[in-house]
């Protein structure tokens, strides 16, 4: 059985450009105010490390891509990427919990209600959970931001209905 593209998605965000872009200025400014006041010390290098993580944060986190095929389902935050078989979801249903008990934007993992997580977020949009039959090391669910959560879950939950 050949591997049939059924979903593509790309989500971006504004608000979460703007807020690590953001930071990452801030970040920036405070070395080049500590740099006019004394000379390189080590809050320079905290200040300077924090302006390189956020712009890392601004350039990476700028699209979640998200492939559904007939095989598996793929998200890909820049760099970073997560595959699961369609065979290894137990079910998938929308996300209820609150991004602020995570930290918001960006890949996170936590503990939900004893099973740990692995999440793909932006601040806005509504976020779809894919439970794991089996661990993936720690992780036994994966969520993530989508535009059609209504449209994922009916296409992953007819995927694996015909899988099973």
């Amino acid at each position: 059985m050949n591997t049939e593209k059924l979903y593509m998605e790309k989500v971006t965000s504004f608000k979460t450009g703007m807020l690590f872009l953001n930071l990452s200025i801030f970040s920036s400014a405070l070395a080049l105010w500590r740099l006019q006041r004394t000379s390189p010390d080590t809050l320079v290098v905290i200040f300077l490390l924090i302006t390189t993580m956020f712009l890392f944060y601004t350039l990476n986190y700028r699209t979640l891509l998200i492939t559904i095929t007939n095989k598996e389902v793929t998200l890909q935050f820049g760099l970073f990427r997560w595959h699961m078989p369609l065979n290894t979801i137990a079910y998938c249903s929308r996300d209820t919990f609150s991004l602020w008990r995570i930290g918001g934007a960006g890949i996170h993992f936590s503990w939900f209600n004893k099973r740990y997580r692995a999440m793909f977020n932006f601040l806005e949009h509504d976020r779809v959970v894919l439970s794991l039959k089996k661990k993936k090391g720690l992780v036994s669910e994966v969520a993530f931001t989508t535009q059609n959560p209504d449209k994922v879950i009916s296409l992953i939950q007819a995927q694996l209905h015909s899988n099973s």
